[in-house]
Order: C-alpha cells, then sequence, then structure tokens
C-alpha cells in the first residue's frame, strides 16, 4: 500500500480521494502509519479505508494536510470536536493550534457612517474598528475638485475643466473624512468636489448621491446595517451603523516543517488578506 500514489478513505460515509504523501505529512501520524499498513485499526474495504469517524469534520483536517494552514469558515464553532478528532488520527500540531480558540474565532466588526448637510456641501466621516478595512476603503475612495462657473449643488455634469484628485483626511487609522458638493469661491466661479466609490466609475457630486452608494457599497462588502440615528451634539448628522463577523488576523496559521521532523511543527501566524 506504501507504494500507490492515490489512497480512497470512507470516512462516516463521506468519500475522500486524495494522495498518499498528503496523508504522510506529519510521520507519526495515525493516517501515515495507515498507509504503511501499520495500523489496523482502519480496515481496508474495497480498496477504500473505511474510517468510523465524523466525515465533515475531517473535511477541514484533509483541508489542513493539503495547506498546512488553519482556515475555517467563520461560522464554525465545533473547536473542540475538530480538536479531538484532530487528537485521534495522531495529528497534535493541529490538535494544538485548535486549542487557541481566542486565535481562531472570528470577531465582530464595526463601522459607523456619519452623514451632514451644510449649504451645499455634504460631510462624511467613517469609523471603523478595524484599521484596515478603512484602509481598503480608502483606496477604494477617491474625491476629484475642480472649478466651475455658475453651477450648483445639482449639477449633473462635471466641469469641463480637468478634475483633480485629493488626498482623503485622516485623523487616525481607524477614520476617514471626505466632502462633496460646491462653495462659492470668487465672482460667479465655484470649487466642486466629486466623489467616486470603486467598482462604480461615477463622479457624483449630490451627497444624498453618495451617501446611498457608500451604503450599498458597505452592503455588498457584507456589512449588515444594525441602527441609524441622529447625532445630538452635531447638528443634522446622521450616523449608521454597521457589522460583520470578520475572521481574525491569526485565523490562517502556517505549519512549518523541516525535512526529517517528527510531526512536531511550528506553528506562525499569517496575516489573512483583506479579512473579508
Amino acid at each position: 500500500m506504501s507504494s500507490r500514489e492515490v489512497v480512497v478513505l470512507s470516512v462516516g460515509g463521506v468519500r475522500f480521494v486524495t494522495r498518499a504523501s498528503t496523508l504522510q505529512q506529519f510521520p507519526e501520524s495515525r493516517l501515515a502509519r495507515m498507509v504503511s499498513d501499520d495500523d489496523r485499526e482502519f480496515k481496508l474495504v474495497n480498496g477504500e479505508f473505511f474510517v468510523d469517524r465524523d466525515g465533515a469534520l475531517f473535511s477541514y483536517i484533509m483541508d489542513f494536510l493539503r495547506t498546512l494552514q488553519v482556515s475555517l469558515p467563520t461560522d464554525f464553532s465545533d473547536y473542540q470536536r475538530l480538536q479531538r478528532e484532530a487528537e485521534f488520527y495522531g495529528l497534535y500540531s493541529l490538535a494544538n493550534l485548535l486549542s487557541q480558540e481566542h486565535l481562531l474565532k472570528p470577531r465582530l466588526e464595526i463601522l459607523e457612517v456619519r452623514f451632514s448637510l451644510q449649504k451645499m456641501q455634504a460631510f462624511f466621516r467613517i469609523f471603523g474598528s478595524c484599521s484596515t478595512t478603512i484602509e481598503a476603503l480608502a483606496e477604494q475612495i477617491t474625491v476629484f475638485t475642480g472649478q466651475q462657473s455658475g453651477q450648483g449643488w445639482n449639477s449633473p455634469f462635471p466641469s469641463q475643466k480637468p478634475l483633480v484628485p485629493l488626498p482623503l483626511e485622516r485623523p487616525s487609522h481607524h477614520d476617514m473624512v471626505f466632502l462633496c458638493g460646491t462653495e462659492y469661491s470668487a465672482g460667479d466661479q465655484f470649487v466642486a468636489r466629486y466623489v467616486s466609490i470603486k467598482p462604480d466609475k461615477r463622479k457624483l457630486i449630490n451627497g444624498t448621491n453618495v451617501l446611498g452608494l457608500l451604503l450599498d457599497t458597505l452592503l455588498k462588502d457584507g456589512f449588515r446595517l444594525i441602527s441609524t440615528r441622529t447625532v445630538p451634539s452635531e447638528e443634522k448628522t446622521e450616523c449608521y451603523t454597521f457589522e460583520r463577523m470578520k475572521r481574525a488576523a491569526g485565523l490562517a496559521i502556517m505549519v512549518n516543517q523541516t525535512p526529517g521532523s517528527s510531526g512536531v511543527a511550528q506553528a506562525r501566524r499569517s496575516q489573512v488578506q483583506k479579512g473579508k
């Protein structure tokens, strides 16, 4: 059996097909011994190894063996059961990582949008509990400015003059500030600010339209609107509060194994890209 490249397992009625080398990632594990016919508890029936264990949880174990990372869904909750399965298979490195449940559990992310109208301008301030989300949102939002003549708040078309992108104001890593609309400059000249939010290609000057696009962008990004209110201390300021479950930075954990090791792996935390 040790010379076969492909191994078929039936775990609790769920069929898995994998390489023998995948099951041998940790030489002292029971799965590695099974491939070498050194563990008699695993019965070979019609060319398939029958394993009387939980097949749904075994899918996460197979993912770990294939990627050498622990990566679980945001709604996963069976940490203790999966740890018990890892111990049964002799995958003690995986079991040790699962015991660090606080690193693996997703966390609740809060984001707040404040919006106010003042004459012909709209002011936006976005607060976020996760700085990486604010950084990503700052890359999506661009404010363009330009001079225009005799045009007001509801002008549907940008000035013919070239528009210049402006950097967003970032009071801290957890918030950003920007505005749109027009303000009087000199004579009949107005300074206009347009807002674009990727992937939408429009440049919007009307604050209500920008707010609608911003809220729609957050909803599409997995956020859920949980409350709206008026901020008493700030005149005519509306506050929209969102939440979403987000994977912690330590959810994906890489396990490094040196050649000839006995299956005792060194673990390190790796960052999840843009943590959705």
